[in-house]
């Protein structure tokens, strides 16, 4: 038995609390390791942020995705244009793009959130697959207003066969659904849905007939081999027989100078060296410009008889980059002044 004055000592509050954390402390560490074990997230890739809308490109049935894994014909959201017609083909290589994109100019380039709801854009792919079996047709000679032009030609192409358009088709469906998904409606001059055509004055009237607020004529060049890189064609001021494109001088200019440098900032191509003056040219012959009654540009996104060039358009990763490019600058043509 055990009397009063053997009891063992109280231990100290000090001690009792020494001994808790003694004994807790290595639960909690094992607890830490075991959670770790299951979790294989890492926390670097966790915490990374997505790349933005902007610089990925690819845009598919209203959801972002990064360019370089863009197909080779984008699946376009549907519009209230023209049927989407059949893919584009001709057996392009995909090789490495040699250009790469250069920094964002004095022009920052807009978010691909920027709302395009109520605007109407008109995208004119240059000539037709289907031109090359029509030459009586194309060859007829139409009224561009100080002259006559053929109705349509047939384009040019690489030396491997690619043709313009090819490339014309493909990048402006690229480009179509990256507009789509901002809330524009884009309307087609042709989508590969015609035989040939349509000529050159029909081309033009599309964007009146559509009420647009702008349109765009994209091409690919057909120059010296030893030339390269882009350009952007502007009206001159055509007021002659049945044109008078003075109302959209102005404004063309400004669509084109945000289209140069959207175009290089995404692409990385440069200015074309064989012809124009800083990616930039002023022509009073062409019947898409003269006779356009909203603010109007073509674009030449590089010399499809120039190997370099020719290399990177066959590429369907930087086919995506010239659409991001010009969808940008039609974005900032209709959001900012």
């Amino acid at each position: 038995m055990t009397g009063p004055t053997s009891r063992p000592p109280r231990r100290s509050a000090l001690l009792r609390a020494t001994t808790v954390v003694a004994a807790v402390v290595p639960l909690c560490t094992a607890g830490w390791f075991g959670w770790r074990a299951l979790d294989h997230s890492d926390p670097a890739a966790a915490t990374a942020a997505p790349p933005s809308a902007v610089q990925s490109g690819a845009v598919q049935s209203g959801a972002v995705q990064s360019g370089s894994q863009a197909p080779d014909t984008p699946q376009s959201p549907p519009t209230s244009s023209a049927p989407s017609g059949s893919t584009p083909t001709g057996g392009a290589p995909t090789g490495t793009p040699t250009g790469t994109a250069a920094a964002p100019g004095d022009t920052p380039a807009p978010s691909a959130a920027a709302d395009l709801t109520g605007r109407t854009i008109v995208l004119d792919p240059g000539h037709n697959p289907g031109n090359f079996a029509h030459p009586t047709e194309i060859n007829r000679q139409v009224d561009v207003g100080n002259g006559h032009k053929e109705c349509d030609t047939t384009g040019t192409e690489t030396d491997a066969g690619y043709t313009e358009a090819d490339y014309t088709l493909d990048v402006t469906r690229r480009a179509r659904a990256l507009l789509t998904a901002r809330g524009a409606k884009v309307v087609f001059t042709q989508d590969g849905d015609r035989p040939w055509g349509p000529c050159v004055d029909e081309r033009a009237r599309a964007g009146a007939d559509a009420h647009a607020d702008v349109a765009l004529s994209v091409h690919g060049d057909g120059g010296p081999a030893s030339g390269s890189g882009f350009h952007v064609i502007l009206p001159a001021k055509v007021v002659a027989g049945k044109a008078d494109n003075s109302a959209i001088v102005e404004p063309s200019h400004r669509l084109g100078l945000l289209l140069r440098d959207g175009f290089h900032a995404a692409t990385g191509e440069p200015y074309a060296d064989y012809i124009a003056h800083d990616g930039l040219d002023t022509r009073s012959d062409l019947g898409g410009l003269n006779l356009s009654a909203v603010p109007k540009v073509f674009i030449e996104c590089g010399n499809m008889r120039n190997s370099a060039d020719a290399r990177r358009m066959t590429d369907p990763q930087w086919r995506q980059q010239a659409a991001q490019g010009i969808a940008d600058a039609l974005t900032a043509f209709l959001t900012t002044h």
